[in-house]
C-alpha cells in the first residue's frame, strides 16, 4: 500500500483542483442538480480511466518522443473548452437555462481533448506505475486507483453547484453564474493557448 500512496496523493490533488471538468460540473450541478449531472460524472471517470490505461500501456511514450503532439493537443483542448464556454455563455446571454447536461458519451469523449487530464495521465504513466507487475496489471491498478479517487472528487464539484443552486433561482443570478463559469473556461483555454511553458 505504501507504494501506492504517491499515486493516491497525486490523483487526489489533480482530481480536486479546478480545471475544465470541475468547472463544467459546478455549472451542471447548479443548473441541473446532481442526479442529471451523474452521467457527466460517470463519463469523466470512464473516459479518463480509459485514457490513463492506454497512456500507461505506452501512449505516454509517444507524447514524450513527439513534443509537437502536446501543442496539437493543447490547441484542440483549448478549442473544445472555448466551444463549451460559448455554449454556457450563450445560455446566459439568452437568459435561458442550459438545454441539457453533458451526456456520458460527451463527457467521456471530452477527456481525450482535456489537457489537464493528459498531463495527469502522462505523469502517472511516467512516475507512478507499480513496479514488479506486468504493464497491463500495472495499468489496471493505476486505472482502478485513479477512478476510485476521481469519483468523489468530481462529485464534490457537482455538489458544490447543487449547493449554490438555491441562490440561483433568480434568473439574473443564474445568468451571472453561467457567465462566470463560461468566462473561467474561456480564460483557461486562452491560458493553454498562450502559455509557452505549459505542455
Amino acid at each position: 500500500m505504501n507504494e501506492l500512496l504517491p499515486l493516491l496523493t497525486y490523483s487526489l490533488l489533480m482530481s480536486s483542483t479546478p480545471g475544465p471538468n470541475n468547472m463544467m460540473l459546478t455549472a451542471s450541478g447548479a443548473n441541473f442538480g446532481y442526479r442529471r449531472t451523474l452521467p457527466h460524472i460517470l463519463g469523466i471517470g470512464a473516459g479518463h480511466g480509459l485514457q490513463i490505461f492506454v497512456t500507461c500501456l505506452g501512449l505516454g511514450a509517444l507524447f514524450a518522443s513527439h513534443p509537437v503532439l502536446h501543442a496539437v493537443l493543447r490547441g484542440v483542448g483549448a478549442l473544445a473548452m472555448l466551444y463549451l464556454a460559448w455554449q454556457i455563455a450563450g445560455s446566459a446571454v439568452a437568459a435561458a437555462a442550459l438545454a441539457r447536461p453533458l451526456s456520458f458519451a460527451q463527457a467521456a469523449a471530452f477527456q481525450f481533448v482535456n489537457p489537464k487530464n493528459w498531463i495527469k495521465s502522462i505523469t502517472v504513466a511516467s512516475l507512478f506505475m507499480p513496479v514488479g507487475v506486468g504493464s497491463a496489471w500495472g495499468a489496471l491498478i493505476v486505472l482502478l486507483v485513479t477512478v476510485a479517487i476521481n469519483f468523489p472528487c468530481v462529485s464534490m464539484w457537482a455538489l458544490f453547484g447543487v449547493a449554490i443552486r438555491r441562490r440561483l433561482t433568480d434568473p439574473r443570478r443564474r445568468q451571472l453564474f453561467n457567465l462566470v463559469m463560461a468566462g473561467s473556461l474561456f480564460v483557461l483555454a486562452l491560458w493553454l493557448l498562450h502559455d509557452p511553458n505549459h505542455g
